[in-house]
């Protein structure tokens, strides 16, 4: 565990290669598991299947989108693990179980990975046989899903700064163009950025990244004062 702890943390910040890596690892190390995936709910409502080593984790998910109910969307909010030792047997979700039944699910597990704002992440493991998941299992599984979130939400963090670095990087390109043409201060510059912004009601970023890659001010923006 402690390995897979730092592989797992060793992505540096790329989340869509985090969450690939997990899946992958999953399958590898808790027993009796086929397939994994992982799914954000947003909103308590909507489910989006970010990453998965087969098709049968994104079918589920659309089961569980349409049906408004399963197993992910009880870990995510109220039991954090909720684990389905048969689905020919269990009766939590009738409909979702005979349908799971017909695509090859024989049982699952659920583990709540993260919960920030309206936004849920799970992790989903998925057996083809009943009862292939045990107690150990549970356990590993467990305890991997507390590595995958110390991962992720490093991932996510680790973003989160890069993308913060580029739009600093773009919008000061973007203020240095104005300043160069116009004349203008720093603090006016961005002044006259800002107010573009809410002119169009576009994003920051957004402005200054026309304005960087095309020299121009966005088109349908007042005339500076």
């Amino acid at each position: 565990m402690s390995r897979l702890a730092r592989e797992l943390q060793g992505e540096h910040g790329d989340v869509e290669a985090t969450l690939q890596a997990i899946t992958a690892a999953a399958v590898l190390t808790v027993p009796g598991v086929d397939e994994c995936g992982i799914s954000y709910v947003i909103g308590r409502a909507r489910i989006e299947p970010r990453a998965a080593t087969g098709h049968l984790p994104h079918h589920v998910d659309l089961l569980q989108q349409e049906l408004r109910q399963g197993p992910c969307l009880d870990a995510v909010w109220d039991q954090e693990i909720v684990r389905v030792d048969d689905l020919t047997s269990d009766q939590r979700w009738p409909e979702l179980s005979r349908r799971a039944r017909d695509i090859g699910v024989g049982g699952m597990m659920c583990f709540q990975l993260f919960v920030i704002g309206d936004q849920l992440g799970a992790l989903n493991l998925y057996a083809r046989a009943p009862r292939a998941f045990g107690d150990e299992a549970e356990d590993i599984g467990q305890v991997f899903a507390s590595h995958a979130a110390v991962a992720l939400a490093g991932a996510q963090h680790e973003e989160h700064l890069r993308a913060g670095m580029r739009s600093r990087d773009l919008i000061g390109q973007a203020k240095g163009i104005l300043m160069e043409r116009h004349k203008l201060t720093a603090d006016q510059s961005f002044a006259l950025l800002t107010r573009i912004s809410q002119e169009l009601n576009r994003k920051l970023v957004d402005i200054a990244r026309e304005l960087a890659e095309t020299g121009d001010i966005p088109a349908g923006a007042g005339r500076r004062d």
